[in-house]
């Protein structure tokens, strides 16, 4: 029987995981030579490559000295969390990236914690130790300290480190002793992660992800934990209620290199992806047909924030959509939730709007980038967050703060969040940056980005991670300029913008079709604004020399879609289509 190993990448955004799986692939020369290849291969999903960030975990898995390895890439983001505590179930082992200069950072400690607590065994893996000023032993030290505040046991904190640079493609134990390959990782890999046991009995294996293709329909993906599943044979599928369903697996698959390969048979310990079972869900079990025992269902921790989804009803509705009515918005969100843990959808008590739970403003804006990617139109409100009644006391969510900012500009982003009701924790020099850490209610942080940019000329790096729920900290007082709202529908004119540059900032260009309660800019005060852009100049036959410069337009503020989500106020939607965004007022006379 083939030796296994199971192990996750775990890592704080951006410290390389990705890069270190391409590295893995191709020290065991799995593609094709004679083929193109890409960098970061398993970011296969446009939003993934555009925004450098692991969304969607990927199974792959390499042969090396006769042990199949199976390596599961997580993303590093806390709003995806639902994500990793899925796939965590899957590993025996994990391999922890640290970045050699920044260290340990909130989201580390978030996936680590969850690592940690399933008994999984750690191989601490220090990168980008070719950085300039980068501490890789202070780094060590820190990794230590941080298992031993998550409660590691002893054997977890006896972990095998091993330092090296996944970009240019080198692993040592030594980080002074600089290799040409990554060898001596894939050594530490078999010598120090236990083999995936083979339990004997009847079958079980837990749904933990799933993947869809239009030939086959929905593919089950989950670790065998007991027994041995074989093609064609019936067996029993554990739902969440208790009720139980006869199934035939019509398909077996391990997963060989980037691909899938198909087999007869599959033994516990290995991952495998099925075909042919319907009506499943994440979390269930497909167990013996005689005896089905499940197994504990997964756990996800709760969304910490909604926001309201509803038709667009602007008067641009249907321009640029294909999927437009609220039939296609429900049908879209509930296929949503079957594969994404971590989102809740509600109906509300009219058929065309729809509350959405999710982790943070990076899970929401995820959903609605890749909608409106699908085709879809649709509005959103303001995000809010969830107010719980915890023994009698009205609580909030809290996040864990972390701000490394130039040493001159400390002050300022401190100002900034001690105003939104966030408590400054800790702070010490990393480098030529000050590394702040606060505790803030998740409320004050909706919004804050931008300023905290602004304010340090766009120098700040700003992370953050659910801590947990705690009393609710009263009102946030937020000083808002007010907006700028077209009273007339048509083409926007330079001559109109010209006359107000002085009043505010400009969403717009000349020319750009509006309509009538379009937020069309910023107002300097803390009203709103109606204005009327539509207005040309007025044309007389006689003509002054000089009268006639050239109007000079500053260049209008591009906002992201997160950007936008985090300005709208209570009373404005965010209209989202394929190719624009646009913030309006709810209601405009």
């Amino acid at each position: 029987m083939q030796s296994i190993r199971n192990i996750a990448i775990i890592a704080h955004v951006d410290h390389g995981k990705t890069t270190l799986v391409d590295k893995i692939i191709d020290q065991a020369h799995i593609l094709d030579e004679r083929k193109v290849r890409t960098d970061l291969l398993l970011d296969n999903n446009d939003l993934e490559r555009e925004r450098g960030i692991t969304i969607l975990s990927k199974n792959v898995s390499i042969i090396y000295k006769g042990v199949k390895i199976n390596i599961i890439d997580t993303p590093g983001h806390a709003d995806f969390g639902g994500e990793v505590e899925r796939v965590l179930k899957m590993a025996d082992g994990v391999l922890l990236l640290v970045d050699a200069f920044e260290g340990p950072m909130p989201q580390t400690r978030f996936v680590l914690g969850k690592a940690l607590e399933l008994g999984l065994t750690p191989i601490v893996v220090v990168n980008k130790v070719d950085k300039p000023n980068c501490t890789p032993d202070l780094v060590h030290e820190k990794v230590f300290d941080l298992m031993f505040a998550l409660d590691a046991t002893e054997e977890q904190l006896e972990f095998k480190t091993i330092y090296g640079s996944a970009k240019n493609g080198w692993m040592s134990d030594d980080w002074k002793n600089e290799t040409d390959n990554i060898v001596s990782l894939l050594d530490a890999i078999i010598e120090y992660i236990p083999e995936a046991p083979y339990f004997e009995g009847t079958p079980q294996m837990q749904i933990t992800s799933l993947d869809f293709t239009s030939f086959v329909g929905r593919i089950a993906i989950g670790r065998v934990f007991r027994g041995d599943l074989v093609e064609g044979k019936d067996y029993m599928l554990c739902k969440a209620d208790g009720s139980t369903k006869k199934v035939r697996i019509k398909e077996l698959h391990t997963f060989e290199g980037l691909g899938k390969d198909r087999a007869e048979k599959v033994r516990s310990g290995d991952i495998c992806a099925i075909t042919g079972v319907d009506g499943f869900d994440i979390g269930d079990t497909i167990a013996d047909l005689e005896n089905p025992e499940p197994l504990p269902r997964l756990k996800v921790d709760e969304p910490t924030m909604s926001m309201l989804f509803t038709i667009n009803n602007s008067p641009f509705y249907g321009k640029e959509g294909k999927y437009v009515t609220s039939r296609h918005l429900r049908d879209r969100l509930f296929k949503e939730i079957e594969k994404n843990l971590a989102l809740r959808v509600e109906e509300t008590d009219t058929e065309d709007k729809f509350n959405v739970f999710g982790r943070g403003i990076l899970h929401l804006s995820v959903l609605i980038e890749t909608m409106r990617r699908e085709g879809y139109e649709f509005q959103v409100g303001r995000p809010k967050v969830i107010i719980k009644e915890i023994d009698g006391i009205k609580c909030e969510p809290y996040e864990t703060l972390v701000i490394n900012v130039p040493e001159e500009s400390a002050s300022k982003a401190i100002n900034l969040v001690t105003l939104r009701k966030g408590d400054l924790l800790v702070m010490e020099p990393k480098g030529d940056l000050q590394h702040l850490e606060f505790d803030i209610p998740s409320r004050g942080l909706i919004g804050l980005r931008n300023k905290i940019l602004t304010a340090t000329q766009g120098e700040a790096i700003i992370n953050h991670r659910l801590r947990g729920f705690d009393a609710f900290k009263g009102d946030i007082s937020t000083s808002n300029n007010g907006a700028i709202v077209s009273s007339e529908t048509g083409k926007a004119t330079a001559y109109s913008i010209d006359k107000l540059q002085d009043r505010g900032k400009f969403f717009i260009d000349p020319n750009q079709e509006i309509y009538k309660g379009q937020v069309v800019g910023e107002n300097n005060k803390q009203e709103d604004m109606a204005v009327n852009l539509i207005k040309g100049k007025k044309l007389t036959n006689v003509r002054a020399s000089g009268t006639d410069d050239g109007v000079k337009i500053t260049p209008k503020t591009d906002y992201s879609l997160e950007e936008c989500m985090e300005y709208i106020k209570d009373d404005e939607y965010l209209e989202v289509t394929p190719q624009s965004l646009r913030m309006r007022k709810i209601s405009f006379r």
